[in-house]
């Protein structure tokens, strides 16, 4: 049973609600088999930028799957969420947009330090491009995304709008898109591969 059809409903949904969210017994009883499904489409939903950062695009299915694993694991009841909702649903694209979580992922952490203090305001240098178009990333603003000393957090939330005419370009089949950082110490582009490119032409309208 895919995410859709335990919620039927989820289809193009734009807002996870506490009615969307099924009891822990419910979850419990299928949740093997769905984080194998997420598994599978978040290889679908994931670009590699460079040796340290992976780009994992987010959508009303893996915000789904987010905080029903949340609520699972720590139990928190009713109280809990309202909390994971208003965590999770800024990350849920709205239509004509792309919503990334980025990570710098590096295992020795004193490289991690050391490459974390070079890419400060690294944010703010993210990109998509399509059809010779440059869809300029923007951070989230409620976080800190580089601390005062120009540290950058190692976890990125960043949203790519688009115009009506770069999604059109974005969608049309074997389409080459190119997504990557003009930071000055990360000068880095991947290209999109294609199976991405088609299941991430499905968060737009």
């Amino acid at each position: 049973m895919t995410i859709a059809e335990a919620n039927p409903s989820a289809r193009g949904k734009r807002q996870l609600t506490a009615a969307d969210l099924m009891s822990l017994a419910e979850y419990g009883k299928i949740r093997r088999d769905k984080r194998r499904e997420m598994s599978d489409l978040k290889r679908r939903r994931r670009v590699e930028v460079g040796p340290v950062a992976t780009f994992y695009f987010e959508s009303y299915d893996t915000m789904w799957q987010q905080v029903q694993e949340m609520l699972y694991i720590e139990k928190g009841g009713e109280a809990q969420i309202a909390d994971e909702l208003d965590a999770y649903n800024p990350l849920i694209p709205q239509g004509r947009e792309l919503v990334a979580t980025v990570m710098f992922e590096i295992a020795d952490p004193v490289r991690r330090a050391r490459t974390l203090a070079e890419l400060g305001h690294a944010e703010n240098h993210a990109f998509i491009e399509v059809g010779g178009s440059r869809i300029r990333g923007e951070p989230d603003p409620t976080r800190e995304n580089t601390s005062p000393e120009g540290k950058a957090s190692s976890v990125q939330f960043i949203r790519f709008p688009f115009a009506a005419e770069q999604v059109a370009a974005f969608k049309a089949p074997g389409a080459r898109v190119f997504i990557g950082f003009d930071h000055p110490n990360y000068g880095h582009m991947a290209t999109i591969p294609e199976q991405v490119r088609a299941t991430l032409a499905e968060d737009f309208d």
